[in-house]
């Protein structure tokens, strides 16, 4: 069976950790774990995952749960409670709910004091990891036989109907996902016509009836390329000489997307090597199997093009050409040992694990490929187990991890209720794990490698990530902050005050000329920029941006902590408030909603909005951006008390109600909790009573929430699984609903 491990690491030589290893969750295969019974549990978890697949795409994460329920002796005290129809909600059903969803979910509670939960979802993830463990002779070695097992579990229980995968687990097929998804499966060890109900017969299919492969988009040709069964000559250049570019020049690598700049590091690596894996028999092979016409005959010139054809026109047959002859030869020599410069640097800040999912591999490759014997590329192969996770749909590769993102929202949930003395030692977990997962120093030389600053930030996964982020540092500091204000018996030592003075410096460094608030870096490069996006399926990928959910987030913050600290640079607080709240306002949309960024999608971002204009001082009653916040609401609540709107909110922009008669949990405590800091308790609060209505009726017999629809998104298209969401803001909007809103019976 598989086991969920916490902290684990510090007997391998080659991993390291700034505050040993907390936080850090991985799985591990265990032959003799588990009885006959919770075997046949896992497995039946399993099954019905498959039988059910296109009904509920995202997993419930049962594997890991199981286990610890298990490990708890779990058992539900607290009797189940219906509000029956023509009844009204009462404090005592809204109590009862509440206090079995905490019971469940305190159990769940990790020994670090955060809760594991899977972060994932999306398709292109996990095929190019594979790839670079072939290529490295590192297959078996990384992955073990039950490994390959869940790898190609994860791959059957999300392949579509048609044949293909897509961009998500949630999404229509498209080429990219589809051939990396057939190319692992083969390099797994499934034949031509493998896999579960002829999973590499349908995706072969698909990909030649679309016109083959050479339908991918970029990122897929370049890692196509790299392992030998496409032509470098088929890419787009993307030239090494780009970090030897002065800061003046518009495209520098300190004015992209930290994650774009991060991408584009290795991946310039690779193609100024002209790196390609050794060319086997089983590559050969696959070269015959994904092209319409044999693969000596494609005129891979012909087949880069899906965007800003003049501009990649001019480097490819123009600056290419010439970089390429001597005596340039020499400046792509130099070049490329400057991006493995920056990679070994953003490595070594990192502790290997790197910014994410899609850099980890190219990362890794590029160490393997400048020494295969390297300290470097060993000190990356044990945090390639920090992406893995385990859950009843197979082993799915995690952005990086959300730990500490779930747990400050997972605390707030709990504090919500008002009943902190009865679970305390759950409090006092997780305010330890806080505490723990603070970033403690800025890193080492950062101007020159285009860093900002991280001293005083929380991450969105561990302390070891090292990546600041705002409204991970903000959502983490209120919750140090509503520790101090309380008992240190309860809940431990509060945080030193000159902590969180740098927890403030952060968020203030990051307000932008709009008053927004960005994620990870400042904003300010120029938006045309944003015409170079060389990714297809991406949106607003080059550039930072502003977005209001990590505005809000900032204002929420800055607001608790000019509350407790009134002197601490009093007039530069007031003062971003202000800006902030403007930007807020400025980004409502004409329906009265905000656009989700990180989440689906007008429902989320008019939660987060309504709650930061709250903390400006901005209410229903003095606002009228707020009120038309909250006349979204009530016009976008279903007959059934709740809120259910579609991911392709996000990529369409315009609000879109889920289809079908259900209501999406998750988002109905998102309308119930904007609905109540809207104030419409005050006006009339039957939109409200029905919400939780909802809620409680909706409670499973243990204090769980069942799985839905996904609810986390980046870049625009690209739909991410937060596995923790189903508990946490039904949990939150439960607490709310007993404390802040008046009953008509008690």
């Amino acid at each position: 069976m598989w086991k969920i491990k916490f902290g684990k690491g510090e007997e391998d030589p080659y991993l390291f950790s700034t505050n040993n290893f907390v936080g850090r969750q991985t799985f591990e295969y265990d032959t003799d774990a588990g009885t006959p019974q919770e075997r046949a549990e896992v497995e039946e978890a399993r099954q019905n995952f498959y039988r059910n697949r296109f009904k509920v795409k995202p997993c419930s994460d049962h594997i890991w749960r199981l286990q610890m329920l298990r490990e708890k002796n779990f058992k539900q005290t607290i009797p189940q409670v219906k509000v029956k129809d023509g009844e009204e909600a009462t404090f005592e059903h809204a109590d009862s709910a509440f206090r079995r969803s905490v019971n469940f979910w305190s159990a769940l509670q990790s020994p670090h004091g955060h809760w594991p939960a899977e972060n994932a979802g999306v398709m292109f993830y996990i095929p190019p990891l594979v790839f670079c463990m072939y290529i490295t002779g590192h297959l078996n070695i990384v992955f073990n036989e039950h490994h390959k097992r869940e790898i190609l579990w994860h791959m059957y229980c999300h392949q579509n109907e048609d044949g293909g995968w897509g961009l998500h687990i949630e999404g229509p097929s498209m080429m990219i996902c589809t051939v990396l998804n057939y190319l692992a499966m083969r390099i797994l060890g499934e034949g031509p016509d493998g896999g579960l109900d002829n999973a590499c017969t349908k995706a072969r299919k698909w990909i030649l009836d679309r016109g083959g492969a050479i339908g991918s988009g970029s990122w897929g040709k370049i890692w196509m390329a790299i392992l030998g069964v496409y032509e470098w000559d088929g890419c787009n250049p993307m030239p090494p000489e780009f970090w030897f570019y002065p800061s003046v020049v518009p495209l520098h690598p300190s004015k992209m997307f930290c994650y774009c700049r991060l991408t584009y590091m290795p991946m310039s690596y690779l193609y100024g090597r002209k790196f390609v894996g050794a060319i086997s028999p089983l590559i050969l092979q696959l070269r015959e199997e994904i092209f319409n016409e044999p693969y000596s005959k494609i005129k891979w010139s012909k087949t880069r093009h899906v965007s800003q054809r003049l501009l990649w026109d001019t480097v490819y047959y123009i600056a290419e050409p010439l970089i390429n002859s001597w005596p340039f030869t020499k400046i792509r020599e130099k070049a490329v040992q400057k991006a493995l410069e920056y990679i070994h640097y953003e490595d070594e800040n990192s502790r290997y694990i790197t910014i994410g999912s899609i850099e980890k591999p190219l990362m890794m490759l590029a160490c393997w490929a400048d020494d295969p014997n390297g300290e470097y590329f060993k000190k990356h192969i044990p945090r390639v187990a920090d992406y893995l996770w385990i859950a009843e749909d197979g082993l799915a590769m995690q952005n990086f991890g959300s730990q500490v993102w779930d747990c400050s929202l997972a605390v707030q949930a709990l504090h919500a209720g008002n009943i902190n003395d009865e679970i305390g030692p759950v409090l006092k977990k997780a305010h330890e794990f806080l505490k723990l997962s603070q970033v403690r120093e800025d890193p080492p030389d950062r101007l020159k490698h285009f860093r900002h600053i991280s001293k005083g930030s929380w991450t969105f996964s561990d302390r070891d990530h090292g990546w600041q982020v705002s409204d991970c540092t903000a959502e983490a500091l209120k919750c140090c902050l509503l520790f101090s204000n309380m008992s240190p018996k309860i809940v431990g030592e509060p945080i030193e005050a000159e902590r969180m003075y740098e927890a403030v410096n952060i968020i203030l460094s990051l307000q932008g000329k709009n008053g927004g608030v960005s994620p990870w870096e400042p904003t300010g490069a120029p938006k045309w920029l944003e015409l170079l996006n060389p990714v297809e399926f991406l949106e607003d990928l080059v550039i930072e941006y502003e977005y209001t959910e990590c505005t809000s987030s900032a204002i929420q913050a800055l607001n608790l902590f000019r509350k407790l600290y009134p002197s601490h640079r009093r007039r530069e607080i007031d003062n971003f408030i202000v800006n902030a709240a403007r930007y807020i306002e400025d980004m409502q949309m004409a329906d009265g909603s905000w656009y989700g960024n990180w989440g689906v999608c007008f429902l989320y971002g008019t939660w987060f909005a309504i709650i930061g204009l709250e903390a400006a001082g901005k209410t229903y009653n003095n606002c009228e951006v707020v009120r038309r916040g909250v006349d979204f609401l009530l016009k976008t609540q279903r007959e059934d008390g709740g809120w259910a709107e579609s991911y392709t909110s996000c990529t369409n922009k315009v609000y879109t109600p889920l289809e079908g008669d259900h209501s999406n949990l998750v988002q109905t405590a998102l309308g119930l909790m904007g609905l109540i800091h809207g104030r419409q308790a005050e006006r009339d609060p039957t939109p409200i009573h029905r919400a939780a209505k909802l809620l409680i009726n909706s409670e499973l017999e243990d204090g769980d929430f069942p799985q839905q629809e996904v609810m986390g998104v980046f870049m625009r298209n690209c739909m991410f699984h937060y596995a923790a969401y189903r508990n946490i803001f039904p949990i939150w909007g439960l607490a709310e609903y007993r404390t802040l809103v008046p009953f008509p019976y008690k």
